[in-house]
């Protein structure tokens, strides 16, 4: 069973200015609830016992957030507020679970990873980005069911139209049963001339701990960032299964400010 899981939080979410000068764009409300608490019910809900977010100095607000403000509980308790106090405490299931690392400088997904490789301790984990909410099904839970039964890393997947190929990272399969795509390679934006499919890459990952070894051997991209998808390929290449699962649930792109904006009108 997959008992771990990484949640990179440590990016400056440029593409939501100037709204995420401030606020995280992880503490942006979506409906009754944070972008992140959605992430980390979905954890929850899955299986997850240990909950690692890797973030930066400069959002140290998420830790406020998920933590007490005795200040804020004391001042409460004298009005007798005691709906407030209860708002508040709902964030209490979080806290025996997650375990803070921080990143010192946002260097891409695979450096995210090895920022948190001292905390993971079992052979598997589970990888979550924020950006990407998906609603109606847990998908976490979902892919960890596949890793069960191939033994197998898995990546989420969605099948994305001809102009969007070149925003994605994209599948690359030698058979499809069901709804799992078995990768043979992982193509990153590619052009829809040179896209081996429409299938593209979503964030949720059952990776193998050992991909911490390719990420240390991964050489910075041009954005002077460590790429997760070259790591993968490398596993991919040296026989290492990966299953792209088709999911079935919703898909909410938070990331940039049209797509937070739609994502609040589907929640």
């Amino acid at each position: 069973m997959i008992k771990e899981a990484i949640i990179p939080l440590a990016g400056l979410g440029t593409r939501l200015l100037p709204f995420s000068k401030i606020l995280p764009k992880e503490l942006l409300p979506l409906g009754n609830k944070t972008i992140l608490e959605h992430i980390l019910d979905e954890c929850l809900e899955a299986g997850i016992k240990k909950i690692i977010l890797v973030t930066s100095i400069r959002k140290k607000i998420i830790h406020d957030y998920l933590y007490p403000d005795l200040y804020l509980l004391n001042y409460l308790k004298k009005k007798q507020d005691y709906k407030s106090i209860q708002k508040l405490k709902i964030l209490d299931r979080y806290r025996s679970k997650i375990k803070f690392v921080y990143q010192n400088s946002p260097r891409g997904l695979g450096d995210a990873v090895l920022a948190a490789k001292s905390t993971i301790k079992e052979k598997f984990f589970l990888l979550v980005l924020p950006d990407d909410i998906i609603i109606k099904e847990n998908c976490s839970k979902k892919i960890i069911n596949i890793h069960n039964k191939y033994h197998s890393s898995v990546i989420a997947s969605k099948k994305v139209k001809n102009s969007e190929v070149s925003r994605y990272g994209i599948i690359k399969y030698s058979k499809k049963i069901n709804n799992n795509l078995f990768i043979s390679d992982l193509v990153e934006k590619p052009s829809l001339k040179n896209s081996p499919s429409n299938y593209a890459i979503i964030g949720r990952y059952v990776l193998p701990t050992k991909i911490i070894s390719s990420l240390k051997n991964t050489k910075m991209g041009s954005s002077d960032e460590v790429q997760i998808t070259d790591a993968m390929k490398h596993l991919i290449f040296n026989n290492n299964k990966f299953i792209g699962h088709i999911f079935s649930g919703t898909y909410l792109d938070c990331g940039t400010v049209n797509g937070y904006n739609n994502s609040l009108k589907k929640i």
